[in-house]
Parts: structure tokens; sequence; C-alpha cells
């Protein structure tokens, strides 16, 4: 297994799109581009599944040293009015443009740390989106909350809102570990949140686990994974750190990378967290992604109906997702759009009535066929080509390529399909890196992704 791991520990994306965002062909997108495939995205799709919205809220009070996300630390809380009122006059915007009223089939508040704002901003906000749409059935609403600041009245707002779905950001509960990545975070806060998002009525709870982290031992990841068992979470994100500080803004330069466990090391860290949640009855349904049977993201995983995007893995798939707040990123299916990364560029632009885009990619043919296949792979860890629309020019020699991980068991090809064993799911971004075309026909000349074991 060393070898294996030593083989295929490259750096690659994660695959929250294709293409990936480094080879987006910027120079040949404009915003009206986007307003048309987002436009077209809609009238397709808004009367039978509705859309989604991400909202991105980016403030956060200390700065977390394995955090990769676009934020701003700030203890002033006076900074909540004017983001909520740009954001809400962005998705006025939207509102504006569409020819009917949005169903919102999914709703995430993502970060950043959304419970950095009250719970009376927060009710503000979703009042405001939800004044310009009504929900789709079947809805979703969920967000991610910080366990040393999410309260009970933050849960009972939101819960009264709509909101059923919430993840907490745990990483790991040794004290040297999380002084190495800035995030002190007691279990008993943890347990806390969690017993009252059970008490309030949330149906999933999440806690979000990290490997590979700083100081992190065989021993912390046991003792983490027995103390999150213990409060039993609907769902499990087992993330592997990501170590990227070429990054602007980002605050992975707190600790030396001989600090880090490596390779076989790391691996292990995982494979043990895996046996451990296994034994608690959670089943792998996506990379780094474990559900109880009882969770909608395992009955998704099961019926073939689960999605990933740039928020990550979800029970439902809509074809337009919109992106609102600074960096939010869009997908119309047809195209992406990202919005301007810094808040004064993001609250410039939209002074100035405009709507607070600052790059894009126009998907062709074949990037739509690609998509495809890497959505099939990452969420149900399989992909088929018997209909002849999936088939493109240069799959049989992706095939070929793929024979070698077929003889290292990490996947099985067939007549017209391939199926990744239970060996290759840990290596599921490798087995995605086959089939990306532009990453094959321009490799990057500077370092862009983590390590992907």
């Amino acid at each position: 297994m060393e070898k294996i791991i030593q083989k295929y520990n490259v750096p690659g994306p994660r695959y929250t799109s294709y293409p990936t965002v480094p080879y987006w062909e910027e120079n040949n997108f404009t915003t009206q581009q986007w307003i048309q495939t987002m436009l077209r995205s809609f009238n397709e799709s808004n009367a039978t599944e509705g859309i989604s919205l991400y909202i991105h809220l980016p403030f956060c009070e200390s700065m977390c040293t394995f955090c990769g996300c676009n934020k701003r630390i700030t203890k002033r809380h006076e900074v909540e009015q004017p983001y909520i009122e740009a954001v809400l006059k962005e998705w006025n915007m939207y509102c504006a443009a569409f020819p009917d009223k949005p169903r919102i089939k999914e709703l995430h508040l993502g970060g950043g740390t959304p419970t950095f704002f009250s719970p009376e901003s927060l009710e503000k906000l979703i009042t405001g989106i939800l004044s310009k749409g009504e929900k789709a059935p079947g809805y979703e609403f969920s967000f991610e909350g910080h366990p040393n600041n999410t309260t009970r009245k933050h849960l009972e707002v939101l819960y009264n809102l709509g909101f059923r779905r919430v993840s907490f950001g745990v990483q790991d509960y040794d004290n040297t570990v999380q002084t190495a990545i800035h995030r002190i975070q007691p279990f008993h806060n943890v347990a806390k949140v969690t017993f009252w998002a059970k008490e309030i009525g949330y149906t999933s709870i999440s806690h979000d686990l990290v490997f590979g982290l700083p100081f992190q031992s065989l021993e912390n990841i046991t003792d983490t994974i027995e103390k999150t068992n213990s409060l039993n979470p609907d769902r499990i994100s087992f993330y592997s750190y990501a170590h990227v500080p070429w990054i602007k803004g980002n605050g992975q330069r707190g600790f030396d990378e001989n600090n880090l466990p490596k390779d076989e090391e790391k691996r292990k860290l995982y494979e043990e967290g895996k046996k451990l949640l296994a034994k608690k009855g959670y089943h792998e349904i996506g990379m780094d992604h474990f559900a109880l049977e009882t969770d909608s993201m395992y009955e998704a995983f099961q019926t073939g109906k689960l999605h990933r995007n740039f928020m990550g893995y979800s029970a439902s798939k809509t074809q337009l997702m919109v992106g609102l707040g600074v960096s939010s990123i869009s997908d119309s299916w047809y195209s992406f759009a990202q919005n301007e990364k810094n808040l004064e560029d993001y609250y410039n632009r939209l002074e100035q009535n405009e709507f607070p885009v600052f790059r894009g990619h126009l998907l062709n043919d074949e990037d739509l066929v690609i998509r495809k296949h890497i959505l099939n792979l990452m969420c149900s860890f399989k992909t088929s080509w018997s209909d002849e629309t999936n088939y493109f020019k240069e799959l049989p020699d992706i095939l070929l390529e793929l024979h070698e991980m077929e003889s290292d068991g990490l996947l099985q090809i067939g007549k017209d399909n391939i199926i990744v064993t239970d060996k290759g799911k840990a290596f599921v971004r490798n087995i995605c890196m086959a089939f990306d075309l532009r990453l094959k026909r321009k490799s990057p000349e500077t370092k862009l992704f983590s390590m992907t074991i």
C-alpha cells in the first residue's frame, strides 16, 4: 500500500467543478454571457426542480491556520448590516432579471463563519431572500456553525426559517493540534450545540473532521472520532488537510511543513478513522463523506441522486446555482461565474448597480461531457458511456491510461463503464484526473493544487 500511496500522491484538483477554476477561459467570458446562460438554465429548470443559492458570509473573529477559504478577519460586528444589505441588493438584481419567481430548492450559508452574524442579522438576510422567492417542494436549507459562537438562538431562528441541516467544524480535539491551527474548541462546546440542534429538531447534523493536520497522530484521530461517535451526528465529513500556503490571504504559514504527517503516515490516519466510522454504522457516500443510513445523503447516494457542486455534496441536483456574496461562484451548468474576491470591490460593483462578477468560463461541448463523467465518479464511484452522448474521442486513450490503475486494484473497466473499487475510493481524485483533458493539455507551471492523498 505504501508504494501505491507514493505513486499516486500528486497535486490534483478536488473537482468541485470541471473545468477547475485555474483552467477557466476568462478571456472569452463576459458578464452578459453569464446572464444569458443563467436565464437559459432558469427557464429550463426553475419550474421543475427549482434553483440553489449559496451565500458566502466571509467574516471570522480569528484566523484558523488550516483554512484556505476567502475570509475577512475582524471583531467589529458593525460590518454585518452593510454586508447583508449588499447581498440582498445582489439577490434583488437577480430576481429582477428572472422572468418568474425563483423557487428555492437549496440554500446554504457558508463562510467564513456564518454564525459570526447575530441571529437577528441572519433572520433579516433569510427573510429578505424569501421575500423575493418561494420554497420549492422538498427544499433543504443548511448552514455552517462554529461551535464556539453558535447560540441556541441561532439554531432556533434558522430552524423557524426552514433550516434543517447544520454542519459544525470540529477538525480535531487534541490541544496541541488545536493550538497549531489556532482553533481552540473544547469538546463540551461541540456537544452542547449538537444536543441543542437535536432538541430543536434538526434532521441532519454533520461534524467536519480533518486528517493530516500539524502534529496530528493516530492517537489523536482515534480520540477525535470516538468523541464524535459518542455524539452520533447524522453525517461526517472527514477531509484531507489541503496544504496550500501559496494562496494569497492563507494562514497556513503558522507551522512548518515538517510538522505535517506525510504519505503513508497520513493515509493511516484516514484508514483508521474510516474503520472506526464503519463500526458505528457510517457509510462512505462520496469523497471524504460518510453518513448514517437514516440520513438523506445516504439515500441520495443509494438512489444515484447525490450531486456535487461548489457547495460540496448535496442530496439533490439543481441545474442552476446562484452564488451571492464576495468570492461566491455561480453555476448555470453551461457556465461558471465568480464574484469579486475583494470585499471593497464587491461593494463598489453593487453601488454601480452591476452584477459583481469578475471572471468566469463558458463550457463547450467537450467540457459538458467530461463534467458528467467526473460528477459520476465523484458522486457514484462509477461512470458509463453506454449512452453515445457520453462518449468522446479521447476516451480510448484514457482507458489505456486507466489500465494501470486497474492493475493496481483501484477500479474495474467494463465494456462501457468504469467502477471504482473500495480500495480505489481513496484515489478518486486521481481517477478523475485521467479524464481531465484540460489538465492533460496544459500542466500547471506553478503550484495550484493540494496533494491528492
